[in-house]
This record gives C-alpha cells, structure tokens and sequence, in this order.
C-alpha cells in the first residue's frame, strides 16, 4: 500500500480542500486518517457513518485521596505547572492545568496523590463513499498529540487489509504531530501559500520530512493572488530538487465547496483542473498510472 500524507508549515493553506479533492480523483480501493486531531475537519466533506468509537486516554492526571491527606503542601509548592490549589480546607487537582508529570506522588509523605487515567479524546473509524475513515477529536487543552496521531494511523493500518492507497490529512507545523504523521508514509505533499511566511514555513517542514526518507512534493495554492512570491517558492524548490506538481489559482468555487461541504471537484472550475492535473503528476511519480 501506498502512503501519502497532505502537510503544510502553516495553517490554513488549504490541505483539507486538496486532501478532500485528492480523494474523489485516485482510483484504486482506498483508506483515508485524519491526522490533524487538534482541528480534525476532514470529515466534514465525507459526511461518514461511524461504526466504532473508543476513548482515547493521553496522559495521566494526578488525584489527592482526602482521607490520606495531611495537608503538608509538598505537592503544591513543587508542582511547577500551578496544578494543585489549597481552598476550601483541602488541596485538590486542576485536571487541566496538570501535565502528569508526577513529581506530586514523588514527594507526598502519605501517598495521598496518584496518578489516574484520564480520558483525552475520542477514535473513530467509519465508513464513507470514498473508503474508511480513522479519525479523531482531542479534548480541548489535552495533550500528547502525537500520541493521538499514531493511535489513528494504527486503526488504519490495522483495518487496511488490501487496499492500495492511504492519504493522510496532516497536521500543520513541524511538532510532533506533524512527526507523527509522516513516520511511514511514502510520500508527502506539502500545500504552501504565495506568502512570506508561507516559505519561511515551507523550507522549515521540508527539513523535518527529509528526516524521514519520503517523496517530498509541493503545491502552491492560490499562487495567483501574489505570483513574485509564488516565483521564489518555484525557485527554491527546483534549487532543493523538490518538485512543484500543483498551481492551484485562487477560486471563488472552492468557497462554495467549502459551504457545500463538497470536494472541489465535483465542481467544473479552474482549480479543479489544477487539482485533477496536480493529482496525475503525483500518481506517476507513485507509480499509479
């Protein structure tokens, strides 16, 4: 199986639109995750039907047992993340602000504190026109991100089987959740923006995938809103040997995608040529003429 990952440097450069396009253009039997769990919005063009939910359990959060309690203070003077509070006659833990370090059970002379599980997230795996979905829903302030990430890869994998093709709607940056996603993957497209920080982020994300050995290929969407900017992006990628396979303009149609809740290319417009064109050029390149 084919593996393929939608990256960007940046947010909001439109990978969600390209890997929803990407989707209804490959041919084969496929399998999507969404990765960017922190804003996971992939499933928002597929309309799934959920067949199986699981918690997600991150990190662990620390408990007082008030019966043991004798009230030293230790865990509050050495909780450095201000997560243990003195009211109300008792310490008790802030579960958000708690990062599950444990120092507080280190230094309890009773052993009143300890650690618990914590549910962080929800995993989904469902079913849509185009193929499976694993996919997932971080509570908000929840950490280990990344963490999350892989769980959501290893549903896909497990539940594979024989199809051919896995494209990943990544995460933006260059953190562990980006990490995360790129681990295994064959190839990744990173989407950019004609923009100042949309290169100085390109190059950023272009050093951490080369890390992982992966097909590095690059799309520039909207490239026509600034075309100098667009022309120094084209110009450092053929200086680092990374292809360019996709100029999407800036359309209007992909704004009535977005509210359709539709892939662009169900429409007949101008960046779903970009976008059908883009998707040949990396199909060769993977081998899936």
């Amino acid at each position: 199986m084919k593996r393929i990952a939608v990256i960007s440097g940046k947010g909001g450069t439109g990978k969600t639109i390209i890997t929803g396009a990407l989707a209804t253009l490959a041919k084969g039997d496929l399998v999507f995750a969404d990765c960017d769990v922190d804003a996971a919005n992939l499933e928002l063009l597929f309309e799934p039907e959920i067949e199986t939910t699981e918690p997600y359990r991150g990190l662990q959060v620390a408990d007082i047992d008030q019966d043991l309690c004798i009230q030293c203070g230790n865990c509050e003077e050495y909780c450095r993340f201000g997560a243990i509070r003195y009211t109300d006659d008792r310490f008790f833990v802030d579960p958000v602000k708690c990062e599950g370090c444990a120092v507080c059970t280190l230094v309890c002379p009773t052993n009143a504190t300890s650690m618990k599980d914590r549910e962080s997230g929800k995993i989904f795996y469902s079913r849509t026109d185009r193929g499976p979905l694993a996919h997932a829903r971080l509570e908000p302030g929840s950490g280990t991100t990344g963490l999350l990430v892989s769980e959501v890869k290893k549903r896909v994998n497990e539940r594979a089987g024989d199809r051919d093709l896995l494209i990943a709607d990544g995460p933006p940056g260059i953190g562990c959740p980006l990490i995360a996603t790129v681990t295994g993957m064959d190839a990744v497209l990173i989407v950019t923006e004609p923009s100042t920080s949309g290169l100085h982020d390109l190059k950023r994300v272009v050093k951490v995938a080369r890390n992982f050995g992966v097909d590095i290929f690059v799309a520039i969407n909207k490239y026509n809103l600034e075309e100098s900017v667009a022309a120094r992006i084209e110009e450092y990628c053929e200086d680092e040997g990374i292809p360019v396979v996709g100029r999407i303009p800036f359309d209007p149609t992909v704004i009535e995608a977005i509210r359709s809740r539709k892939p662009v290319t169900e429409y007949d417009c101008p960046a779903a040529d970009a976008l059908r064109a883009m998707w040949e050029r990396i199909a060769s390149a993977l081998g899936r003429e």
